[in-house]
């Protein structure tokens, strides 16, 4: 067995499958995109007796038809890379359901090894399944697993080792459609055999996916040979009309009825015994008649929220008290210990104070991953969706909207860019552009150092809940934005939506450590590369051109008339001025004027021109608004022996308040999508002009918003 053999994970979504991944390569793995698009790819390693495995971790799916771009990516990879094998993980609760897919694999004539996973599970709900009979009947390795415990995963990769080693190419599975699909088939394939001998693609499932009316594939055809695809359609309408007359339905219908046939036909051969009442109910339900009820299911929700925010803000208080000590250690010392000039300046004020302000925020940032983790792995953020389906589509969005929302950072902390993506799986087009416009404004991990830095500054005694407010604030935002959106620009009726619901696990420790790693990983990383580089670049627009010579030599002059008095406060005066000429300087600079040529509208917010400049960093990344005020209040620090963290330094100074610490956190909320995001929409809405349309009309909102907030506010109404 040669090492390296690359071995592909697929199933359907919920099966367990990024669980077993993740218990099969631990640490050995990475993530990156597909070649041209941005569906996610993970990759990584299993090491076992000797032989080494590259494991493929493919998006999840439910049929090799083409429905989704996730389900495009990984048929294509599937074609067009051969892995050696494909593990089909399969939910051992959902199997007939499951084998859907694995029919469709077998019939691709791809070598296939079954994981039944999550058999504990099946065996409390009283369903015992006979994995060696299974295994005999359709010929495949079939193995019992347990994802969670890591329980059979050295066994399903022996096996998928040895099938490797015994079975050079599998023969295509091939059912019987019934005469006239057959008859068809065989027709089809013939036609294709003889006009396209090169084809990746196996005659036969080129044939079936023609019937499926598989967009992608009759592109194919179409591109390859015009003069074939006429002849395929041409058969396809014929076997239509015919099937539409005799049978009342359509080749696709029959296609996935024979194939539902062929899985029953071997499930009823004692595959399956049911040990307890099947109509009874099981834990699972007795748990969701309590949290998604009507009435108790939404405070349920609010209070579990509520509880996340409380345990994020009290365990990261001490860690991220470390951090701004560590950071503050550092600045002091490089300030202690190098001569004055622009490197001085740029390793205090444009690394250690911008991209290290934000870099202080990962405690917070870790223990909110990790409780997010939690309520994924235990399946109770479906609930969460669930619940919200019907408010959804009161606003005019789809039910599969949600998942986008949450991924986005429903609750704070996801990413707008996999939450846009996450559209991908909304049928109506006004319902996925609407949600792609609205999803941005969930409060993604970038928005959370800012929220922490000022909730934490201002609204110290009572941080988890403006948290939960600043997460309403943004639900409603969001559904009052796309109710507009669905009324005015995006017109058109709601599809209806059923809902998946996996049952409760029990979490394991090890996958919610692996969880929270990579994301804060990512958060470390982002920081450590795009946000430092960002920082250092809005560094050089604070500091250059610097100050014209005539007012250097006023500010020397003024320094020179202190020296020569030499006053009983010296030190304090000359303090002063070297603030008042870092701060001149700062206005002097690039980013300074156009900080400052923002003022006269952005005052009716309550924001300053330090302020303007970190909102203007802001459409980068949104962690480059702490990094930017960072760099801004250290250029223009009043004491440079002051090591105060930058939360400190913003509560004490005269031009900030809780009222406006409150109007820029609505600003961030609902201002313009990270230039990241932007892409994703325009690329998602098939124009420029909807990313366009998001930067607009996103800041429109969250400026009229902020005005608003601050007005009110500043007039002392509600008490604020």
């Amino acid at each position: 067995m040669s090492t390296g053999t690359t071995i592909a994970l697929a199933g359907n979504p919920n099966s367990g499958k990024t669980t077993l991944f993740n218990a099969l390569t631990g640490a050995r793995q990475h993530v990156g995109n597909y070649p041209g698009v941005t569906v996610e790819r993970k990759e990584g390693s299993f090491i076992g007796e000797g032989q080494t495995f590259r494991l493929i971790d493919l998006p999840g799916m439910y049929s090799l038809t083409a429905y989704s771009l996730e389900e495009l990516v990984a048929r294509d990879f599937l074609v067009q890379e051969k892995p050696a094998a494909i593990v089909n993980i399969i939910d051992a609760s959902n199997l007939e359901r499951n084998l859907y897919l694995t029919v469709q694999f077998m019939e691709l004539g791809l070598p296939v090894c079954i994981a039944l996973n999550m058999v504990d599970a099946a065996q409390n709900r009283g369903i015992e399944i006979d994995a060696p009979k299974l295994s005999e009947l359709m010929g495949i390795p079939v193995i019992p697993t347990i994802a969670r415990s890591g329980q059979g995963k050295a066994e399903l990769m022996q096996a998928t080792g040895e099938m490797i080693d015994t079975v050079e190419l599998s023969p295509p599975l091939i059912i019987s459609y019934g005469e006239d699909i057959d008859q068809a088939l065989a027709e089809m394939e013939c036609e294709i055999a003889d006009a396209l001998p090169e084809a990746s693609y196996p005659s036969r499932w080129l044939a079936l996916k023609f019937l499926e009316n598989d967009d992608q594939i009759l592109e194919y055809c179409q591109r390859e040979n015009a003069d074939l695809c006429a002849r395929l359609k041409s058969i396809r309408e014929r076997v239509s009309q015919h099937i539409s007359t005799t049978l009342a339905t359509c080749p696709e219908a029959v296609i996935a009825d024979h194939r539902y046939g062929y899985i029953k036909a071997i499930i009823k051969q004692g595959i399956i015994t049911h040990h307890h009442d099947r109509n009874r109910l099981f834990l699972s339900d007795h748990i969701d008649r309590v949290l998604t009820n009507r009435f108790a299911g939404p405070l349920i929700m609010i209070a579990v929220i509520m509880a996340l925010y409380q345990f994020t803000f009290t365990y990261s208080e001490t860690p991220v008290a470390w951090l701004e000590s560590l950071f503050g250690w550092l600045g002091g010392m490089v300030d202690a210990n190098m001569p004055d000039g622009l490197l001085k300046s740029l390793i205090i004020s444009g690394v250690i104070d911008g991209a290290g302000g934000v870099l202080g925020f990962a405690p917070i940032i870790m223990f909110m991953f990790f409780g997010i983790a939690l309520l994924e792995d235990s399946g109770y953020l479906a609930r969460v969706a669930f619940m919200l389906d019907r408010v959804f589509r009161s606003f005019g969005l789809h039910g599969a909207s949600v998942m986008p929302f949450i991924v986005s950072g429903g609750i704070a902390g996801g990413c707008a860019v996999p939450g846009v993506m996450a559209t991908r799986t909304l049928k109506s087009p006004r319902e996925r552009l609407a949600t792609l416009l609205t999803a941005p404004f969930m409060n993604c991990g970038a928005k959370l150092p800012v929220f922490a830095l000022l909730v934490g500054a201002f609204f110290a005694k009572y941080q988890a809940q403006v948290m939960l407010i600043i997460t309403m604030i943004a639900w409603a935002g969001a559904l009052l934005a796309a109710k507009l959106l669905r009324s005015t620009v995006i017109k058109g009726e709601s599809t209806p939506f059923v809902m998946e619901l996996p049952p409760y696990r029990m979490p394991t420790f090890r996958g919610l450590l692996i969880h929270t790693w990579e994301r804060t990983w990512q958060y470390v990383k982002k920081a450590g590369t795009i946000i430092l580089g960002i920082s250092i670049l809005l560094w050089a627009m604070m500091t250059f051109p610097g100050l014209p010579e005539a007012q250097q030599q006023s500010f020397d002059l003024q320094r020179a008339g202190v020296t020569a008095l030499a006053p009983a406060d010296l030190e304090e005066q000359l303090n002063v001025i070297d603030a008042k000429q870092a701060e001149t300087a700062l206005r002097y600079s690039i980013a300074g004027k156009i900080g400052t040529s923002m003022e006269n509208v952005t005052k009716f917010a309550g924001f300053n021109w330090r302020t303007n400049i970190a909102l203007v960093g802001g459409f980068a990344a949104k962690e480059v608004v702490v990094s930017t005020l960072g760099t801004a209040y250290s250029l223009g620090e009043v004491d440079p022996e002051d090591t105060n963290s930058l939360g400190a330094t913003l509560a004490k100074s005269p031009e900030w308040n809780p009222v406006v610490a409150f109007s820029l956190i609505v600003f961030t909320i609902f201002y313009a999508p990270c230039f990241v995001t932007v892409v994703c929409i325009a690329r998602e809405a098939g124009s420029w002009k909807w990313g366009v349309f998001s930067i607009v009309f996103n800041t429109s909102i969250a400026f009229s918003l902020a005005v608003l907030s601050y007005q009110i506010g500043s007039a002392g109404i509600f008490g604020i």
